[in-house]
């Protein structure tokens, strides 16, 4: 929908802004999020939110009378948001297909608002600028700046502010970048006045008008715009149940503003994005029904900041409230002390900021001068380096490292020199990361937010010692050792002691993962583990009964700071979970030879004591077990080891329930309650014969999992629901998506209504989402073309009839 399209003879004008954004949770040293419980089903908080939030926003449902689906499209592409770099690059990897419609809705944005794109750029870090010194002011929108243009191919116009705290610095910073405008709260300004006048106006407490932009002009000589979101919608949207309502929430948008405006009005609201869908349930519904309802509204004119700018530029200026921020009534102090800003536990205090915040100023100053003194030796500039670091960020392709090495490297390149240079760089990129604002933002200093800044902290520190600085970590405890926890974990420095120091890793360490993991999983010769690569220079494994050894040599290469090492090792599995072993990386080649000489004798004399005591006098310190596993592959090694005995529980289930069945369906008929022992058989019994056939890679068996639940509701056994709504959700995605591909293949048109038609027969709600959006591209796709064929082509014809009663099933209303 072009600009003339639009065009309506209206001065209100109506945006809607979604600040997408979650904190960091990658493991410093693998760059991946692992398991996290608390997000349960999913397997981390990102891709929890992502289901609930970030995807359906993408594909956002429109319903009508009959609450059947009208349209699916894309929210992003009508409303103006800014999503974090760090959620960006790790959704690339994890949810393209959800990713490629976030870029896919700016460029459509584009061509609806006058050229000017819905998405604005972010802070990089989604660090408090106000508080941060000039040097990471300026990295933080450098990178943001860069990373917006690598992933939208064009420059951004306006840029959030995290916490959308502020101060005339950080307005420098983003106007020194050529950012045009920001969004603001309303009591974040102080005064206004129309240009030309000389008087300023109170504009404090939140007394600004918001239906306007504003001028900020700096003391450099540069300006930037703010708009000054409508604080009172903007919170019924987050907290007051606005969303209920697509009507009702267009409605408060539409009636917002003067009755008789004498000149063009915004009414802009500004809240956390995953307020539509994850906060609220179904919120990615009710904003689409708003923006329908609003872009029909000949009193309205949906717009974005971008496109509002160029077609009503600013003649009013504002002065702000210096360290100011939206979350924080008491400015930015929720950020560096015990402000009162909290979820209100009593008892709690939130005293803990202050030594935290006190210790990462310290530590980043040690970094620093570490960063200067030692990066002046490799670099031209070591601080323009790090401004353009962000390029390693974006593609740690060797080819691209190496163009940024050639770029900025100072002196005489080395395999040694350059590891050095990549060391300190990372180095800085931890420094910045320490300050992300969600660490001081909770309640305790045990939070998983806190607790993940203070890895970055640790990460660093590391770095700083393996590049030839000094030890920081001993000032850096003495501060933590300040901070008191209101859980009953002691100090700042116990949290970091339980918590992070067991992450610490290094490339021994790396090669223990590898060692543990090649006893039940056939690496290649090279494998990447995470963000390391192996290279298998030697491997042997013998086995015996349940025992297996492994020994060998492999090369562990980090494909961050291209440091490598080759490290030899030796893994003995003694059955179930007793796995120990140990790596070395000192000592000749013939050494280790014949050490693994001694322990291959051991073992095939099934001497496990002479085992263990070889390994543990052999390796001493460096001695691991399957505790030293990375997270993820803890789990898949226990399922793995513990798949026999599930195996051999299912089948006793199986045995129980086949043999006590008749004298169940006696008790059932004396109206007799059945033996707990026996139910709890049959609801297991059934469960996994249902979630196996569902989890088959053969044509499903839909006559037997129909036998199945019914034999469930007979006997009045509770099936568990869990994985079954998870194998279920798989099968019909899977044939959904493999239906949408290829719509005139018989076979792949057959299974998906098979799959569907035992919908109405399971004992939950199934999830239909991806299959809906599946059959809605069909819809809007093929089916058109067929249906235009039908009525003189009988195949076109069943096809249409059939696609049809797919679309009823999933209560898509037909085009």
């Amino acid at each position: 929908m072009n600009a003339e399209k639009r065009a309506k003879k209206t001065e209100r004008y109506v945006c809607i802004h979604g600040h997408f954004y979650q904190p960091p949770r990658e493991n410093p040293w693998l760059e991946a999020i692992e398991a996290q419980d608390s997000a349960h089903p999913y397997h981390d908080w990102n891709e929890r939110i992502t289901a609930e939030c970030y995807a359906p926003n993408a594909t956002a449902r429109r319903l009508d009378g009959e609450r059947r689906i009208v349209h699916i499209g894309s929210n992003y592409a009508r409303m103006s948001w800014n999503f974090g770099p760090t959620l960006l690059s790790w959704m690339e990897t994890a949810d393209p297909e959800t990713y490629a419609a976030i870029i896919e809705a700016d460029r459509q944005s584009r061509e609806r608002f006058s050229g000017h794109g819905s998405a604005i750029a972010q802070a990089h870090g989604h660090i408090i600028l106000p508080l941060a010194n000039e040097r990471d002011r300026r990295t933080q929108v450098r990178w943001g700046v860069a990373d917006f243009e690598f992933r939208f191919g064009r420059k951004p116009e306006g840029m959030w502010l995290p916490e959308t705290a502020v101060s005339t610095e950080s307005l420098e910073a983003l106007a020194a970048e050529g950012i045009l405008f920001t969004i603001l709260a309303p009591r974040q300004a102080l005064a206004v006045r129309r240009f030309g006048d000389t008087e300023w106006l109170d504009a404090s407490s939140g007394r600004v008008d918001p239906t306007r932009p504003y001028l900020a002009r700096l003391p450099s000589g540069r300006s930037i715009a703010l708009f000054f979101y409508d604080a009172p919608i903007s919170q019924g949207i987050a907290f007051e149940r606005l969303l209920d309502s697509g009507d009702g929430f267009a409605a408060r948008l539409r009636n917002a503003g003067s009755p008789r405006p004498s000149g063009p009005e915004l009414i802009h609201v500004a809240t956390d994005g995953e307020t539509y869908g994850h906060h609220h349930r179904f919120g990615d519904m009710a904003l689409a029904h708003a923006l329908y309802a609003l872009e029909r509204d000949p009193h309205v004119t949906l717009t974005n900041y971008g496109e509002m700018l160029a077609r009503h530029p600013p003649t009013w200026e504002a002065r702000i409230l210096e360290n100011t921020s939206w979350s924080c009534a008491h400015g930015v102090e929720r950020w560096r002390s015990d402000c009162g800003c909290s979820s209100g536990r009593p008892g709690w205090n939130q005293a803990w900021r202050t030594p935290l915040r006190d210790g990462l100023d310290e530590l980043a100053r040690t970094l620093g001068a570490h960063f200067e003194a030692r990066g002046g030796e490799l670099f031209v500039d070591p601080w323009a380096a790090r401004d353009d670091a962000v390029r390693l960020l974006l593609d740690r392709r060797r080819a691209s490292v190496e163009a940024f090495l050639a770029q900025h490297a100072k002196g005489e390149r080395s395999s040694e020199s350059d590891v050095l240079r990549l060391r300190l760089l990372e180095m800085q990129r931890h420094a910045l990361f320490m300050f992300t604002s969600c660490g001081w933002f909770f309640d305790d200093i045990s939070g998983i937010e806190t607790v993940q800044v203070m890895t970055y902290a640790a990460r660093a520190i590391q770095l700083c010692r393996e590049s030839g600085g000094p030890d920081p970590e001993p000032a850096w405890l003495a501060h933590l050792a300040r901070a008191r926890s209101n859980t009953g974990q002691g100090t700042g420095a116990d949290v970091y002691a339980k918590h992070v120091l067991p992450l610490v890793l290094d490339l021994p360490k790396v090669a223990a993962h590898y060692a543990i993991s090649s006893l039940f999983s056939e690496y290649p010769g090279h494998a990447p583990i995470h963000c390391y690569e192996t290279e298998s220079e030697e491997h042997r494994s013998l086995a015996a009964g349940r025992m297996k050894l492994g020994t060998g040599r492999v090369r562990v290469r980090s494909v961050i700071t291209w440091e490598e090492q080759t490290v030899a090792f030796a893994a003995l599995h003694l059955g179930d979970h007793n796995v120990t072993g140990g790596v070395e990386t000192t000592g000749r080649r013939e050494e280790h030879a014949a050490f693994h000489a001694s322990i291959e004798r051991a073992f095939h004399r099934a001497d496990i004591p002479e085992l263990v005591r070889l390994i543990d006098r052999h390796y001493g310190a460096r001695v691991f077990t399957a505790k030293h596993l990375f997270r993820d592959e803890q789990r898949r090694l226990m399922a793995l080891l513990l798949a026999e005995a599930v195996e051999q529980a299912e089948t006793a289930f199986r045995k129980v329930y086949e043999e006590s069945a008749p004298v169940m369906r006696f008790l059932a008929d004396l109206d007799i309650p059945v033996p707990k022992a026996l139910f709890a058989a049959a609801e297991r019994a059934l469960s996994d014969e249902i979630e196996v056939l569902l989890e088959s890679q053969l044509r499903l068996d839909t006559a037997r999992v129909l036998q199945l639940v019914e034999e469930a509701k007979e006997r009045h056994i509770t099936l568990d629901r869990t994985p079954l709504e998870h194998a279920y959700r798989t099968r019909l995605e899977r044939c959904a998506a493999a239906f949408a591909a290829a719509p005139d293949d018989p076979g792949a048109l057959g299974e998906l209504e098979r799959v569907l038609a035992l919908a109405r027969h399971l004992p939950f709600e199934p999830d239909l989402w991806k299959a809906q959006n599946a059959l809605y591209r069909v819809l809007t796709s093929t089916y058109r073309g067929a249906l235009l064929r039908a009525p003189t082509d009988p195949a076109a014809a069943a096809w249409c009839r059939r696609v049809a009663a797919l679309a009823e099933q999933v209560t898509l209303r037909l085009p």
